[in-house]
């Protein structure tokens, strides 16, 4: 079951509910009661993203509508904004994209999901190939409007001494999931990190979901999200970390925290190890909590008012993963990104 079967059938039976247990803290059947029409075709949209002047190429899909893959050559590195659009005129729409690294390759990946219209229900499907020694560094930003059901799905298959580094920016929507799966070779040291930060006011709701699973020799993953939810907010983190029988030596760590900024806001986390080999190295943590108190008092201390202390306090919190970000241009946009997200639920 899936959104995009959903879309494409017009069958509300198709939308995963609260009783799949990867969507059970966001349910879409519980929601939509009925779909907004097909989105029509969009053209000669021309506001920039979130990454301009980033990236040597811009790839755009609107209303679902776009090119249906792009390739990186053997031994070549690229630069491609990839933008997502949902348009004034949106309605219900899904798309589906394959990303081909082909070996030896790089690619930084600027991902950007952009909610222009309002009340659309979209579903992105991404299938991302990683030949033998590419890389990729993925950073992906959401920034859908807050009526709407966003679902991005993608799905990874890593070679031999591939790396994966990715970063979710997520601000949230009625609905909103981003979810990554990736197969995880181990052979010749294929790493992966996958970070995650979502920032959440008013009713918005995020979901981070992540499924790494280990099927070979001598793989490591590195993974840390962090996040802060106020208002009546919701966030959501499952991540699931699998070894498989005869994948030893995998070094696989987790980690999520995340600040309660008002009694009303919500998250709900689900961090998970399941391992079947023996000789491992594994680790997960998960915190939730209220904003150190004695650090509010120091900062108070030194005269610096109260908001501004909490702001600073909350903003380092979150740049743990933001100073994580290997391409400089990216970081710095979400540093700004975070700055903002602040503002706005200050």
């Amino acid at each position: 079951m899936s959104l995009a079967r959903a879309i494409e059938t017009g069958d509300l039976a198709q939308l995963p509910s609260r009783r799949d247990e990867d969507w059970r803290w966001t349910d879409l059947r519980g929601l939509l009661r009925v779909l907004p029409p097909p989105s029509p075709p969009h053209v000669g949209w021309a506001a920039p993203g979130p990454f301009a002047g980033l990236a040597g190429r811009e790839v755009k899909i609107v209303n679902g509508r776009g090119p249906g893959g792009i390739t990186v050559p053997a031994g070549e590195r690229h630069t491609v904004a990839l933008r997502f659009i949902a348009a004034p005129d949106a309605g219900a729409h899904a798309a589906r994209l394959a990303i081909e690294i082909e070996d030896g390759a790089e690619l930084v990946l600027l991902e950007s999901y952009e909610g222009v219209g309002e009340g659309y229900v979209a579903q992105v499907d991404l299938r991302i190939r990683l030949g033998a020694g590419a890389r990729l560094e993925r950073i992906v930003m959401t920034r859908d409007s807050p009526d709407s059901v966003s679902v991005s799905k993608t799905e990874a298959t890593l070679g031999p001494a591939a790396a994966l580094a990715q970063t979710v920016l997520a601000a949230g929507a009625r609905r909103q999931r981003t979810e990554t799966r990736v197969s995880h070779p181990g052979a010749g040291g294929a790493s992966v990190r996958l970070d995650g930060l979502y920032v959440l006011d008013g009713k918005r709701h995020a979901d981070i979901t992540t499924v790494v699973t280990h099927d070979g020799v001598d793989g490591a993953t590195d993974q840390l999200t962090k996040g802060v939810a106020r208002d009546q907010a919701r966030g959501v983190f499952q991540g699931r970390i699998v070894v498989s029988p005869g994948a030893d030596r995998t070094d696989a760590r987790m980690g999520h925290h995340a600040l309660l900024l008002s009694d009303r806001a919500e998250v709900d986390a689900k961090p998970e190890l399941e391992i079947y080999a023996d000789d491992v190295v594994c680790a997960h943590g998960n915190t939730v909590g209220a904003l150190d108190e004695e650090g509010l008092f120091y900062a108070k201390q030194r005269g610096i008012p109260d908001a501004e202390a909490r702001a600073m306090l909350t903003e380092a919190f979150l740049g743990e993963v933001v100073d994580r970000i290997g391409h400089e241009g990216a970081r710095e946009v979400a540093r700004t990104w975070v700055a903002k997200q602040l503002g706005a639920a200050s």
